[in-house]
């Protein structure tokens, strides 16, 4: 689970880093960036049923994805709306796998302080 600082919850705030943020994706994750005023980035993961049928699977993958960022939210530059959409080439992938991808994606945006 994110902390509370670092939630993207209310849906207004969604729907607008989905019309006003920049897209960019790659094999497994899409990713949508907006730029927010504040002191702390904020992350929102989406899956939809239609990469799996069974909660627990998607539920599993959104705890794999939450648990990267938490353990990586040093390293990530403060004052971003990040949204992160699942697409379907994630269900063989591992941690290991998804969390070199994800390293990867946020190095690609510029989101990572290094």
């Amino acid at each position: 689970m994110f902390n509370q600082n670092n939630r993207l919850r209310k849906t207004k705030e969604i729907e607008k880093t989905f019309k006003n943020g920049k897209s960019f994706y790659s094999n497994v994750l899409g990713f949508k960036v907006l730029k927010n005023d504040l002191n702390e980035s904020r992350f929102c993961v989406i899956i939809s049923a239609k990469i799996s049928k069974k909660a627990v699977e998607r539920n599993k993958i959104k705890r794999r994805i939450r648990a990267i960022v938490n353990r990586d939210l040093k390293q990530i530059k403060k004052g971003f709306d990040i949204i992160i959409i699942v697409t379907k080439n994630i269900i063989n992938l591992e941690f290991s796998g998804l969390s070199q991808e994800v390293e990867d994606s946020f190095k690609k945006i510029g989101v990572y302080d290094n």
